[in-house]
């Protein structure tokens, strides 16, 4: 856990210090919301800010440069051996961060606009955002792992978290 702070400590400092502007941030687009008169305002611009408040840092640390390299494209190959060889501890890291990257992108997706409220729509955009980031870190030589497996994982954490908050944008 020292490890992992010492690597990223920064990044939770700088997003929880990004907590009260996302508050301010959610507070005037509401405004501006309802003077344009659009409808439900103070939801969508929830859904918004917490989609990007909540992916940022994610994304901060998997465009951080590492110090390993490579492509895997053959699917839970990459997963597997990762089970294998990390400390369990290691591993639930891994993969649990894995799920995190896009969970508020999946989460309040739906929320923000109907034509997302449904799991595979989530799955879609997660999975073609999570390959978008996948291309960047090859395409930029961050010295980082491309996986088909993060976009699996990274698909999987915003359909979970989309499943989440059903209650919020299923039609009854």
């Amino acid at each position: 856990m020292q490890q992992a702070w010492g690597t990223w400590g920064h990044v939770v400092v700088a997003a929880v210090c990004a907590v009260p502007v996302a508050v301010v941030a959610v507070l005037l687009l509401t405004r501006h919301r309802v003077r344009r008169s659009h409808p439900a305002p103070r939801r969508t611009a929830a859904a918004d800010v917490v989609m990007v408040a909540g992916t940022t840092p994610w994304i901060w640390m998997i465009l951080t440069p590492g110090t390993e390299s490579g492509v895997h494209v053959v699917p839970l190959v990459d997963l597997a051996g990762q089970l294998a060889v990390l400390s369990p501890g290691a591993a639930v890291v891994q993969i649990g961060g894995n799920l995190l990257v896009f969970s508020a992108l999946g989460g309040m997706l739906p929320v923000r606009s109907a034509r997302f409220a449904s799991l595979a729509a989530v799955a879609a955009v997660a999975a073609t955002a999570s390959l978008a980031v996948e291309l960047l870190q090859f395409g930029l030589r961050l010295g980082r792992v491309s996986s088909v497996d993060d976009v699996i994982l990274n698909a999987a954490g915003a359909v979970l978290a989309a499943l989440c908050t059903r209650p919020w944008w299923a039609r009854r």
